[in-house]
């Protein structure tokens, strides 16, 4: 099937002819006929299947000129990333519609937000945190959606958002269509659809954990983190064969530590991003990334899915993710639009089971590589893995830590006083006749006046 043989009007096809894009994938093929429907909707796709187009082309498709001041489209993402790369996404499809889109997100000046955002709407796209923010400083009116989107909302519940689109949910129009997509199913999104939606229609592309055709697996058995540091070495310095690299870590600490090696073994040539970078930081980090200044960038997993970047080579995971479901969305970044790619997993003996967990869920082994002779085997280790020292014994160490030591001191027996509450204060109401309205107040004068007679 081909893009011309749906509903979509001329001015969408001539936006997807300047893009050069003819044929729908399955989940954009699929989606365009329910959504159109204005049936709730929920799509279960991975990552890197075009999803943003699968949602707006039948929701630009039905979009009516309009001129009114609020909002008709509401498009919820998890990170201020993912909220840049839709907004340029729904630009590219609305080229040749009179559209109003707009994005906004936590970390910069809500004030310059607000100006925006009341000069009027067709498309907001938004972080939780600060489309509430603004919906109840009453600068955006909500009272005009139409439809829903939940963009990588499995996402959303592991970055803790639940509360805030609860919160988002009570303000909404209550007739109006509601469209979510993921990546994976979890019972947190599970709950969500049964809270919010009425009798979705559900489109799954593939199994929570199939991975791409067209992405080759490789893996190596490591013994420590600056051994895998070294193998990296040795390995990006083939530009020709890595020429696109984006390596995947666990937590903030790790990513700059790595970043820090690297600056000095790849001069100029790495970039790194992480939820502790400054908003500037982060979109010249994945710019550079995009485009060729940089040939590697390092992100975490919070970063996972807030990346659309064309031509990545390799996805190479440094740390293997406890969960299986982590894997996916990171190897997802490459081998996009039917381009082949390659994931590299780097796995210490502990991160055995992890990496058992992985091949468990995906019904196939990675296949295993010998690390180079040349490459060192470090004897140095990072703070996490070194062993913990266990202390011998020790008589005067007190064991539980209430315990009071030898400089505790009893409290002075005016410090002893207790507070009574209750009883105690009705009674000094009721010594001292303490009025508790006006109305008493004026009784306790009379009942004086009268004593004095």
């Amino acid at each position: 099937m081909a893009f011309r043989d749906l509903n979509l009007s001329t001015q969408l096809l001539n936006a997807l002819d300047d893009i050069h894009i003819s044929t729908p994938t399955p989940i954009q093929e699929q989606a365009f006929s329910p959504v159109m429907s204005g049936k709730d909707v929920v799509g279960i796709a991975q990552t890197g299947t075009g999803k943003t187009f699968a949602y707006m082309l039948p929701i630009l498709r039905m979009l009516k000129y309009s001129v009114q001041q609020n909002p008709r489209v509401l498009v919820l993402v998890p990170t201020r990333e993912l909220v840049v790369q839709v907004v340029e996404e729904i630009k590219k499809l609305s080229k040749y519609i009179n559209v109003r889109i707009e994005g906004v997100y936590g970390g910069t000046n809500i004030n310059t937000q607000k100006q925006v955002v009341s000069q009027g709407l067709d498309i907001i796209v938004a972080t939780p945190g600060r489309l509430y923010d603004l919906a109840v400083s009453r600068a955006l009116q909500l009272k005009s959606i139409q439809k829903l989107v939940i963009d990588e909302v499995d996402v959303m519940m592991d970055l803790g958002f639940r509360h805030q689109l609860m919160n988002i949910f009570d303000i909404l129009p209550q007739q109006r269509q509601n469209i979510m997509f993921s990546a994976t199913m979890t019972e947190d999104v599970e709950s969500i659809i049964t809270e919010i939606f009425t009798n979705p229609q559900k489109i799954s592309i593939a199994k929570s954990g199939t991975p791409l055709e067209n992405i080759k697996q490789y893996g190596y058995k490591i013994a420590n983190f600056y051994t895998k540091v070294n193998l990296l070495e040795d390995l990006l310095h083939d530009k020709e064969a890595f020429k696109k690299v984006l390596l995947f870590v666990s937590n903030k600490r790790m990513a700059d530590r790595l970043f820090e090696r690297f600056e000095r073994t790849f001069p100029d040539q790495c970039a790194v991003i992480h939820s502790n970078k400054t908003q500037n930081y982060r979109l010249r980090s994945i710019e550079q990334f995009e485009s060729g200044e940089h040939h590697i960038l390092i992100a975490t997993d919070v970063m996972a899915r807030g990346l659309d970047i064309d031509d990545i080579t390799h996805v190479i995971n440094v740390d293997t993710p406890a969960y299986p479901e982590n894997y996916m969305h990171r190897i997802g970044r490459t081998g996009r639009a039917q381009k082949e790619g390659t994931a590299i997993v780097l796995a210490t003996e502990k991160e055995q089971e992890y990496l058992e967990a992985i091949e468990e869920l995906m019904e196939m082994k990675v296949e295993q590589l010998d690390i180079p002779n040349h490459v060192e085997v470090s004897k140095e280790l990072t703070p996490e893995e070194q062993p913990v020292v266990k202390e011998i014994y020790n008589p005067n160490k007190r064991t539980n830590d209430d315990e009071a030591g030898a400089a505790f001191h009893e409290k002075k027996e005016k410090n002893k006083k207790v507070n009574l509450g209750g009883k105690y204060k009705r009674e000094i109401k009721k010594k001292y006749k303490k009025p508790k309205t006006r109305g008493d107040k004026t009784f306790n004068q009379k009942h004086k006046k009268r004593k004095k007679r």
